[in-house]
């Protein structure tokens, strides 16, 4: 085994290593933002959408209060076609 042979390949791959690379500082760059009109419409939406209340008050008080009363009816044949009607929506998915 030779030793010097070793050590000349050693000091190839030491000559060769790259200096380090200092980055450049832009201290005039800034990151910057542009939302599009949709993206506009969208957060409106959103707002308005957070803003609504989950419940409307105006429909649901008297089928509550006919509910508690013992007085509201639910017709089968209605009841029956909501349902068929919503069971061909899903269908047709």
């Amino acid at each position: 085994m030779r030793i010097e042979a070793y050590t000349q390949v050693q000091q190839l791959y030491n000559t060769n290593k790259p200096a380090k690379v200092q980055g450049k500082t832009h201290a005039s760059a800034a990151d910057r933002i542009q939302i599009s009109s949709i993206g506009k419409d969208i957060q409106i939406a959103k707002s308005a959408v957070a803003a609504a209340p989950d419940i409307r008050e105006e429909v649901v008080a008297p089928i509550r209060s006919a509910v508690s009363d013992g007085t509201y009816q639910v017709s089968a044949a209605s009841f029956a076609e909501k349902l068929m009607q919503r069971y061909e929506e899903i269908e047709g998915l």
